[in-house]
């Protein structure tokens, strides 16, 4: 099923980042280029990434300077994960093109692609809050919260993942059809963003 595979994916990216545990690491993607893996550690890859971003830029202590150049790379990330979505929907409808669309065939709220995008960050949440749930300095009370959180999320992860291979019999049998709409950000395009756009005058 995709998403189990998505998920190994997610997974094997989430343990090969904390290796170094740096944001400035490079991606070293071990899935050939024309395999659907090597969307899914690519688009993993920089959540993860991005996940670290926040972390930084809540440091009380952070230089301006400093948060002000993380925000950009913040604002650049966020673009390129768009991006990556739309690249990963776009081998879903090359994939189910010679699909037949039955008469009465319903369309999802949401695509494929931005419902492995939640898998990706719920891959991360779950890393991460089983660290917490195992932190040995940290209180019992601490750990015993953490592992109900955790428990909620597994949880999450067993729905989300039959959702998305649910949705994915629906359009390859006909029943769901694809219409993917590009997300048109603004605030990143010098001639939609107002204050962009004014301060080229």
């Amino acid at each position: 099923m995709f998403s189990k595979l998505a998920y190994s994916v997610f997974e094997q990216s989430i343990k090969d980042y904390h290796q170094f545990d740096s944001v400035d690491q490079p991606i070293n993607n071990p899935f050939p280029k024309d395999k659907f893996e090597h969307l899914l550690y690519l688009k993993n890859w920089i959540d993860t990434v991005q996940w670290h971003y926040e972390d930084i830029i809540r440091d009380p202590q952070i230089d301006p300077v400093a948060a002000l150049t993380l925000k950009r790379k913040i604002d650049a990330s966020n673009q390129e994960r768009t991006d990556m979505v739309e690249y990963i929907d776009s081998y879903f409808l090359q994939k189910y093109s010679g699909v037949q669309v039955k008469d009465g065939a319903k369309i999802n709220s949401e695509s494929p692609a931005w419902a492995f995008d939640r898998l990706s960050i719920l891959a991360l949440k779950i890393y991460h809050m089983q660290e917490e749930a195992n932190r040995a300095e940290a209180s019992q009370e601490h750990r015993d919260k953490c592992q109900e959180k955790l428990n909620i999320l597994l949880e999450q992860r067993s729905d989300l993942s039959t959702a998305i291979d649910d949705l994915l019999t629906d359009i390859e049998n006909g029943d769901k059809f694809m219409k993917v709409y590009k997300q048109m950000k603004m605030y990143n395009d010098d001639d939609l963003n107002p204050v962009l756009y004014q301060n080229k005058k």
